[in-house]
């Protein structure tokens, strides 16, 4: 198994050191540093299908693929977000199905493929959407997550309602619905929307405290664009209001 190590709180880095002939995989533009014994090869991880299952997943269409040579290296992949980097083992028959842009790096021989929501409910109104990212295989993965992470390990037939986009990442095992906020005052004035996820066990759920897209939302009202022009040109400029 690969050495790593995650660094950093709140604003995480993750730094492996593989020895000559381990690879790391990641999407496109996300090493952050390296050694300079460590060898970049840039392809389509699987063939153009992958390539576009990926694309549709949120993730770049291709892969970036990190070998050590002569030695043990060194890499860094940084978070896009503060949060947290969750490593997991992925072994047969016991893969992990990520949130769009979860996935931060593996180690060469998993597979990144795409897992589509059976029902349409699901995947219309559970926040994740259709698509969603599954690893399988044999080895080591590396989950981004905004903000904290909290996890769950479910009993069989035990279950957890989480509210939609604070899903994280489940094991393979796990199962997924979405359940209608009952009561009319509630779904129009109770400000947790029309409905919620459901996960059911046996598995493991992990839940973000700060989805990306939720704490954008929080912050649009008091960001203000402005665009103008100046003797030096076009340009505009981010105002944060009280």
């Amino acid at each position: 198994m690969i050495k790593y190590e995650i660094e950093g709180g709140n604003l995480p880095v993750l730094i492996c050191y593989p020895e000559p002939g381990e690879v790391l995989c990641t999407e496109s533009g996300s090493m952050s540093w390296m050694s300079p014994n460590m060898q970049m090869s840039t392809n389509s991880g699987g063939g153009l299908k992958k390539a576009f299952g990926r694309m549709f997943a949120g993730e770049s269409i291709f892969m970036n693929e990190y070998t050590a040579t002569g030695g043990t290296g060194m890499i860094a992949f940084a978070s896009s977000f503060p949060g947290s980097i969750i490593p997991y083992r992925v072994t047969p028959g016991n893969s992990i199905i990520v949130q769009k842009r979860g996935f931060l790096a593996m180690e060469k021989g998993l597979d990144l493929s795409v897992h589509f929501q059976r029902k349409f409910g699901t995947g219309f109104f559970g926040g994740e959407g259709f698509i969603m990212q599954k690893i399988s295989g044999d080895g080591m993965v590396f989950i981004e997550i905004d903000g904290h992470c909290k996890q769950y390990t479910l009993a069989p037939g035990e279950s957890i309602v989480v509210d939609t986009g604070y899903l994280a990442a489940m094991t393979g095992d796990c199962t997924m619905d979405v359940r209608t906020v009952k009561g009319a005052k509630n779904m129009f004035f109770g400000g947790e929307g029309f409905f919620n996820t459901v996960i059911s066990g046996p598995g493991t759920v992990y839940i973000q405290s700060m989805p990306i897209n939720q704490t954008a939302q929080t912050l649009s009202p008091y960001l203000t664009i402005n665009a103008g022009t100046s003797n030096s040109g076009k340009g505009f400029s981010i105002n944060i209001g009280e």
